[in-house]
């Protein structure tokens, strides 16, 4: 038997593990850190963008709600106008029944 079998059949197996990554891990960690920030930053700018985005179609989703609700008030108040103004249906100004 070699040396190098005796100190695995000793258990130093872990230790010699160990040891390695404590002197690689600065060098990959490095590695990792330089890969990883930009694409770190990709996806946060993809983010803002998305948020965006939806602020805007949001935005545009409340103006064509009000718009249909202008256009159905506007509507109800013709409707209303041409039945005689009789004070039966709908009151307009408070959308409830008459």
């Amino acid at each position: 038997m070699s040396l190098l079998d005796d100190v695995m059949d000793l258990g130093f197996t872990g230790l010699f593990i160990g040891i390695g990554v404590a002197v690689l891990a600065p060098v990959v960690l490095s590695v990792l850190t330089g890969v990883a920030k930009p694409l770190a930053k990709a996806a946060v700018k993809g983010g803002i963008t998305l948020y965006e985005k939806g602020k805007e179609a949001v935005t545009e989703a409340g103006e064509f709600i009000e718009d249909v609700y202008a256009e159905a008030k506007a509507e109800l108040a013709e409707e209303q106008i041409a039945a005689g103004g009789t004070g039966a249906g709908m009151d307009v100004e408070q959308g409830t029944a008459t």
